[in-house]
This record gives structure tokens, sequence and C-alpha cells, in this order.
């Protein structure tokens, strides 16, 4: 079985910064690390899609969606098979609930995602 466990989230006031973490672990993770999946940080508020915050396909190749371009930063420890989200100069439209997702399907596995981590910045 393959987990992702997120943590880091919390209550900041507007400016303020969060590191969100997400541990993986399972059997996908015995012989290749996570640096060999595409891995992904995503975000929902009430009444809203989920939306795309930011990937990382590889270990040099990341996307952000516009909204956090600047401000947010996607990282990976691979020797501790963690993946990182830096987000400095929160706004109160962050304000979500955040989930990691790995997608290990070309490797013989599922897509996964975390249980989800409550980010707030009030306004």
């Amino acid at each position: 079985q393959v987990q992702l466990v997120e943590s880091g989230g919390g209550l900041v006031q507007p400016g303020g910064s969060l590191r969100l973490s997400c541990a993986a672990s399972g059997n996908a993770f015995d012989h290749y690390s996570i640096g060999w999946y595409p891995m992904a940080w995503y975000r929902q508020s009430p009444g809203k899609q989920r939306e795309l915050v930011a990937e990382s396909i590889k270990e040099d190749s990341t996307n952000y969606a516009d909204s956090v371009k600047g401000r947010f930063s996607i990282s990976r420890d691979n020797a501790e098979n963690t993946m990182f989200l830096q987000m400095n100069s929160l706004k109160p439209e962050d304000t979500a609930v955040y989930t990691c997702y790995a997608d290990l399907t070309d490797y013989g596995f599922l897509d996964y995602w975390g249980q989800g981590t409550q980010v707030t910045v009030p306004s």
C-alpha cells in the first residue's frame, strides 16, 4: 500500500509563510524514491473546484499555478521520500485544504492522494 501524509497546515496571518510536507510510504518506495514519480500539490476551498497549485514532474521540472508563481515553491527530499510546499506571502485567497498527489501509474501502481491539510489565511 502507498500512503501520502500531509502536515504543516494551520492558521497564518496575511503575508506570513507556511511549509507543507507530504511524507510518502509504502511498497512503491521500497526500490524507487519519490524522485522517480510525478508529484503535485492541489488545493480546494469551499464552493470551488480542486485546482493544481504546483507540480514536480522530474527533479528539475516544476510548474505552478499563475496565482502562486513567485510565492510558492515545490521541492522534494528524495532520501526521506518527502515532498514540500513552501508558501510565502500568503493571502486570504490561499485558504484551502491542500492535498498532495503522486502519479505512480507508469510503474505499475495507481495514483494516490493524501488526506489533506487545512491552510487558513484570515482576511
